[in-house]
């Protein structure tokens, strides 16, 4: 790890944590985490993605000092273990897609405040029936992706945009073995669907798919990995890390 470096330039290392080994660097409380560290961060988790099984904390997590990585480690052990088995040979392919709002642009979402009885009554089963027609909507799209791509896993979200078009978020977990053979589905799924816009990014590791930490002591580290590497990490300052897993 000699050759990576963490947030703010700093050293990264490798720390032993039962079967499991975190990626930390030291971090200074006085230096705000900024969105340079976010890309520091992300740039050591894809380093790590490329040679092993990786949990990434969520940016922002900062260890004080050993005993907390301990601690941490140590209560989460079993649902960290667990993620890996499942997230092993795993990867994530993201899709952005644009569609048309359905419903276009027929009545304003709010109306006026002197409006009020029938009128007013009308205008809400209105908006409604619009939201249910676009819930409707982004459901159909989300399952022809499903079928399309058929992955291991998925999380979908949807938005409206101020310009009048829904878009959905899908984030697919597929073997990583499967990622070339997925985008050349995506290059033949952008020639049938011309009536959306769609946008691939990808292989990524799974970000979506890691359990968040639900107890134990942390307040920022880049990745955990299963322990075989030992490397030191000075107790005085504190560690920012990431969970990876030496497969």
């Amino acid at each position: 790890m000699e050759s990576v470096l963490g947030v703010s330039g700093n050293q990264v290392f490798l720390y032993p944590a039962s079967d499991l080994a975190v990626i930390v660097s030291e971090h200074n409380p006085q230096e705000p985490l900024n969105q340079k560290s976010g890309v520091d961060h992300a740039r050591v988790i894809a380093d790590c993605f490329q040679h092993s099984t990786v949990l990434p904390f969520r940016f922002g997590t900062v260890f004080n000092d050993d005993d907390s990585l301990r601690k941490s480690i140590r209560s989460n052990q079993r649902q960290f273990l667990g993620n890996i088995d499942k997230l092993r040979g795993k990867t994530e392919m993201h899709l952005k897609i644009f569609v048309d709002d359905c419903c276009g642009k027929e009545l304003e979402r709010h109306t006026p405040t002197e409006t009020v009885g029938r009128e007013y009554l009308t205008n809400l089963r209105e908006n409604a029936a619009r939201t249910r027609e676009r819930q409707t909507r982004a459901r159909a799209v989300s399952f022809q992706m499903h079928r399309m791509f058929m992955p291991l896993d998925e999380e979908v979200s949807c938005r409206l945009t101020e310009n009048g078009k829904m878009v959905l978020d899908i984030a697919h977990l597929i073997d990583r073995k499967c990622a070339e053979r997925y985008q050349n589905k995506f290059a033949s799924t952008v020639l049938m669907m011309r009536e959306c816009q769609m946008q691939l990014s990808g292989p990524w590791p799974p970000y979506h798919f890691v359990h968040r930490l639900t107890r134990g002591s942390h307040t920022q580290t880049q990745a955990a990995v299963p322990a075989g590497v030992a490397a030191p990490v000075a107790a005085e300052a504190p560690a920012v890390g990431m969970m990876t897993v030496l497969a």
